[in-house]
């Protein structure tokens, strides 16, 4: 019994080390504290336990454990379920919209954390009926680091080069390097959005980075990340301020608009090159047979 214990343990430890080391509170000011860490940190220790004693119950032939697997796998997704309508219902309160796709996005990385937390219980338990204490606090260190890893995703950065652009009127027409953003019809609004706006030109890198940007989501949360980091003069009766993201249809280029708080080109820059590319947005139409034929 002592043996399975220190194995249990060894896999539960292994298993909510990586999610404390997977929450993280930034930007996006989510998951909120103090109730959103005791949330997840209380689901992380809940899937580090099965996977631990996953491995005990597979030396004593008591395959009946595993329904306990399937059960957590119906909890797990249960939460993408509670995560997306939270953030849902918070969006109807926010100025600047994250987007469907980023709030899919989100509730999605949390379902999947914990099957990451639960595989690192998993196989740090295999470790330590193979190899000892020792080699189960390796193999927990090795992939307590993958799990960081697969933390950080892509970002824009990776796709599209950004750089610097200067707001223009085309008459009452707010431009951008030649791309239409909207139509401003006061001339003392037209004079202060020359003073305090900013611009950004967003470059994609190839084809595949084109279509990335040419996703609706994606530039929803391009916007919504430059207004949450350098803050944003929009209000409800306002909406010449409202950020936003055009993009040319000639050369896939897009560019954002923001009237901010702080008028910081430098934290600008920074904060669209970090935006993540969404899941929904990665399309890749090179790599499809279609899109060799076509640039052939």
């Amino acid at each position: 019994m002592k043996d399975y214990l220190d194995i249990i343990l060894a896999g539960s430890t292994a298993g909510i080390l990586a999610r404390i080391l997977l929450i993280r509170l930034d930007y996006r000011q989510y998951p909120g504290y103090p109730h959103g860490y005791i949330s997840h940190l209380s689901l992380g220790a809940i899937a580090s336990a099965l996977g631990a004693v996953a491995v005990p119950a597979l030396m004593e032939k008591d395959f009946t454990a595993f329904t306990f697997l399937a059960l957590a796998a119906q909890q797990f997704r249960d939460i993408r379920n509670i995560e997306r309508e939270t953030l849902e219902n918070l969006e109807q309160t926010r100025l600047e919209k994250r987007g469907q796709d980023y709030i899919e996005g989100i509730a999605r990385t949390f379902e999947a954390r914990n099957y990451l937390v639960m595989a690192t219980a998993f196989v740090t338990s295999i470790a330590a009926v193979l190899g000892g204490i020792l080699a189960a606090a390796i193999i927990a260190a090795i992939l307590i680091f993958l799990s960081k890893t697969l933390r950080a995703g892509k970002t824009v950065a990776d796709i599209c080069e950004v750089v610097p652009a200067e707001i223009s009127f085309k008459g009452s027409l707010l431009t951008i390097e030649g791309i239409d953003i909207m139509s401003v019809g006061l001339p003392d609004m037209r004079e202060k959005i020359k003073n305090y706006g900013l611009a950004v030109m967003i470059k994609p890198k190839d084809d595949n980075a084109r279509a990335t940007i040419h996703d609706l989501g994606q530039r929803m949360a391009i916007a919504h990340t430059a207004a949450v980091v350098l803050g944003s003069k929009k209000d409800i009766d306002i909406p010449e301020y409202t950020p936003l993201v055009r993009k040319n249809p000639d050369t896939g280029a897009a560019a954002l608009y923001i009237v901010p708080m702080e008028k910081d080109m430098k934290s600008l820059l920074l904060a669209v090159k970090r935006t993540p590319v969404l899941e929904s947005a990665r399309t890749k139409p090179l790599r499809t047979q279609a899109g060799r034929i076509a640039s052939d």
